[in-house]
């Protein structure tokens, strides 16, 4: 082993914020990419809480077989609130010394980065940050771990809501996950030939939407699709569906909420290996020298982007898809 890369003994990885399926194959990657460079590794479980609280056991590449294809997160997740605080980052920084444990892989969103950011700052812990979040709306990486499974849990819903809206001429309003971004909703929508698709990142016109509804059905459309993202300003599908009924009064209106259904399941081969990638680059990094910085994938090839950066801004909408939803009404 090259003499550059042995001063890690020993680190921890954790898993925080709303799961997504791929962490375990995060997971695993960390762990038996880290055993190749003889670097023990400690899973830490319930996130920051699990820290704070000393649920910390040894892994070994064994622990970890036979999870790539499960969802979900073998070391579970659980918001912190005693994180939020100095003293909460202290007894965390605290139980990494007990452990001996001498760097942080975290996997998760802007919220589990940020807290790794705000302790490396403050007890000079390095951290590596492993996007993993089903919305898709981290910069430094084309997807996140999570979310072409997620995708693809709400398109298979919405095939079968299409059915079944074809068959009885409804009109349907089926609201999918993205209470900051718009990512589910707007390339499901495309994906599922939904009718319209209201959005986040779009101030939503609700006499606009009834106009458009409107020359849908002169058009002698035999059932209609809308796509709405749960962070749409309207409130969701059940609050639009209460704004709009009494015009369409003579069509049979059904709401669908996907919910939780997309953050389950198991993994796509996409998404287990981006984990996997993910996961190995965040050893990598972590031997080479590399702190505070997320690792990322960019027109298929390893981006770094310091956290800093990553959690001041989320990423943009591809607006040629909006336009191209728009031509596809």
């Amino acid at each position: 082993m090259d003499d550059a890369m042995v001063s890690v003994k020993r680190i921890g990885v954790l898993t925080s914020g709303g799961d997504s399926p791929g962490m375990n194959a995060a997971v695993r990657a960390v762990v038996r990419v880290a055993a190749q460079h003889e670097i023990e590794v400690v899973g830490i479980k319930h996130g920051y809480y699990g820290l704070i609280n000393d649920e910390i056991a040894d892994m070994t590449p064994h622990s970890v077989s036979n999870i790539i294809q499960r969802g979900g997160t073998i070391l579970k997740s659980a918001r912190s609130e005693e994180f939020r605080t100095a003293e909460g980052r202290k007894k965390a920084a605290k139980n990494l010394k007990k452990h001996k444990i001498e760097a942080l892989i975290t996997i998760g969103g802007d919220g589990t980065f940020t807290g790794a950011n705000i302790l490396s700052n403050e007890h000079d812990v390095k951290v590596i940050g492993i996007p993993a979040t089903i919305d898709n709306d981290i910069i430094g990486t084309d997807e996140t771990i999570g979310y072409d499974t997620a995708l693809n849990t709400a398109l298979d819903a919405i095939d079968k809501i299409r059915d079944t809206a074809d068959a009885h001429e409804r009109m349907f309003l089926v609201e999918v996950m993205g209470r900051d971004a718009g990512f589910i909703a707007l390339e499901t929508s495309i994906a599922g030939g939904a009718e319209l698709v209201l959005l986040p990142e779009e101030l939503t016109n609700i006499k606009e939407v009834k106009r458009q509804l409107n020359d849908m059905l002169q058009h002698q459309r035999r059932s209609s699709l809308v796509v709405v993202a749960e962070g749409d300003e309207t409130g969701g599908a059940i609050k639009l569906a209460d704004k709009i009924r009494g015009d369409f009064a003579q069509y049979d209106m059904r709401v669908c909420i996907l919910g939780h259904i997309q953050r389950g399941g198991s993994p796509t081969a996409r998404d287990r290996v981006l984990a996997s990638r993910l996961g190995a680059a965040a050893v990598k990094t972590l031997v080479e020298g590399h702190s505070e910085i997320m690792v990322g994938i960019v027109n298929n090839a390893l981006k770094i982007t310091p956290l800093r950066v990553a959690v001041a801004k989320k990423k943009d909408l591809d607006y040629s898809l909006i336009e191209l939803a728009k031509q596809l009404r």
